[in-house]
């Protein structure tokens, strides 16, 4: 007897060793709750729950405050707040918080477009000429569907050297800056995103609707779907807001006002010089109108998204289909853009992303009845790319669909719009306009045929500059094995192309090279190639 309790104590101490080492998993309820996809508890990614993720990429960019906000449609089940939205006074990053979501904005335009086209008040094929009488000669043929696309080929007035965001600008001061340069190429053969195309698009809306932009969204957009954390700039100064700096940045007034509990407040934006966050002057009211003029929360950008999906403010499936999948030029090209949006070869995938004064800003759709995750993340330093961190926050929630298939600790990745051709081709012209070296250009799947093998599309481009190279390979010649420097475009089993190369700065830190300013320049300098080469805008 005793023998036997012996066995049974030592198969009970020996399972509860092997759970914990992970190899069995004992979970309660596991027949009934589910074990992966949706309403899974275990969000991570590659190990890593979603608040690491945020965590190491905060503290990789320099970002001092972020705000995610995750869908799963109908849902919106985490909104959570990082860091601090302002440095001098410490307020802090929150569901409430209000930031500027820059081309985001675009959606709300394109929105309004297709409203105003299902009332019958305008056609696509209409010339701008019909609505904007002082439009330049050259502009007056293009068609409110090329504004859309961003195929007008009409100048961008950011480029101008008097434009600047932190100044009030009236519409016809900014078409004069766009008309000061010709036609980039003939309406309908190709696109360039140009803050110019939205501008005109707010006016034609003002002379059909006959009230201003800025009413007819608010009306039919932002109170229509209750959301009171979405602001153009015009209406920023009606927001409560308490300033801490006459309180020693203690927050007081909550004490007594119960508006001020939770509070909704407006950010700072700051971009990097010299190894240090500097603040950035404010963004006007008047100067992105149409393109980056709506300051939200995360939540409301989210709850916003969700209305998109339906036929909440675009009634007819066809109207919706115009702007949420790629468009086709007047010359038959198709584009995997339109309105700002940028589509993928994941089914279903669409993103809109960029910058607005000293912040970034990124929306993700997942849009297929599978997945149904959108991922808004909002943050207050300028030039960063959100688009590696949301896709690794959205594959938390599904692994086996959503994520890259690569190892992120060792590679970046990122999903290009593109085939593996374009994308190669966009990397060297890339490469060659930065005068870096290409050494080598290997096609595996080529080299696959000869061999009489079949695989997906996959090549490696190699390329570097010595002047670089050397000098880490002088601090550890053993580092000489990883270089010259190697992305890899290929193709998956799903029909997504991805890019790839070493995440450098964790691959530098096994040769001593951690924190080196070489390495994380050439992170940098990697992440923009790839960014460029893989997306239209």
């Amino acid at each position: 007897m005793n023998t036997r309790m012996l066995l049974l104590a030592s198969g009970m101490i020996s399972m509860s060793a092997l759970a914990q080492n992970g190899d069995v998993m004992m979970k309660k309820f596991e027949n009934q709750l589910p074990q992966s996809g949706r309403g899974n508890v275990n969000v991570a990614y590659q190990g890593k729950a979603i608040d690491q993720l945020v965590y190491d990429f905060m503290e990789e960019e320099g970002i001092p405050g972020m705000t995610l906000a995750i869908v799963q449609a109908p849902y919106i089940p985490r909104v959570v707040g990082y860091g601090m939205t302002d440095i001098s006074n410490g307020n802090l990053a929150s569901v409430k918080t209000i930031w500027p979501i820059g081309p985001i904005a675009q959606g709300f335009a394109a929105v309004t477009v297709m409203q105003l086209l299902e009332q019958g008040k305008l056609s696509l094929n209409d010339n701008i000429g019909k609505y904007i009488s002082d439009a330049p000669d050259s502009w007056k043929a293009v068609t409110i569907l090329q504004l859309l696309q961003h195929s007008s080929g009409i100048p961008d007035y950011r480029k101008n050297q008097n434009f600047s965001s932190s100044k009030d600008f009236t519409t016809k001061t900014l078409m004069d800056m766009a008309n000061k340069n010709s036609l980039e190429f003939t309406p309908g053969t190709d696109v360039s995103q140009s803050a110019t195309n939205f501008l005109l698009l707010t006016s034609i809306i003002e002379k059909v609707s006959k009230i201003t932009y800025h009413d007819f969204v608010k009306k039919n957009q932002i109170d229509y779907l209750g959301l009171k954390q979405t602001f153009f700039g015009e209406d920023l100064s009606k927001i409560k807001q308490e300033n801490v700096a006459t309180t020693k940045n203690l927050h007081e007034t909550f004490k007594h006002d119960k508006d001020y509990i939770n509070p909704a407040e407006t950010t700072t934006g700051y971009v990097e010089k010299d190894n240090t966050l500097v603040q950035v002057e404010s963004q006007s009211a008047s100067a992105f109108k149409g393109f980056s003029d709506v300051w939200a929360s995360a939540e409301n950008v989210s709850h916003w998204d969700i209305a998109l999906a339906g036929s909440v403010l675009i009634k007819k499936p066809e109207n919706r289909d115009i702007i949420y999948k790629p468009t086709k030029l007047a010359n038959g090209k198709v584009v995997p853009a339109m309105a700002g949006w940028q589509f993928y070869g994941h089914k279903g995938l669409m993103d809109i992303k960029g910058e607005a004064p000293g912040h970034s800003a990124f929306l993700s759709r997942f849009t297929d009845a599978s997945e149904l995750v959108c991922v808004t993340l909002l943050a207050n330093k300028g030039g960063v790319d959100l688009t590696n961190l949301a896709r690794r926050i959205a594959a938390s929630f599904d692994n086996t669909k959503l994520g890259t298939g690569a190892n992120e600790d060792n590679l970046y990745t990122l999903e290009s719009q593109f085939s593996v051709d374009e994308t190669v081709a966009n990397l060297e012209r890339g490469l060659k306009e930065l005068n870096v070296p290409l050494f080598a250009k290997f096609d595996h799947a080529a080299n696959a045929q000869n061999v009489s093998l079949e695989m997906k599309p996959n090549q490696v481009l190699v390329f570097g500059s010595p002047k670089v190279g050397t000098a880490l390979m002088i601090e550890n010649p053993s580092f000489s094995i990883e270089l010259p420097l190697r992305i890899s475009v290929w193709e998956d089993n799903k029909g997504s192309v991805w890019v790839s190369f070493p995440q450098m700065e964790n691959l530098a830190a096994r040769y001593g090279l951690k924190d080196n300013q070489i390495v994380q320049k050439m992170q940098v300098l990697l992440q923009r190639l790839a960014t460029k080469s893989s997306s239209v805008y």
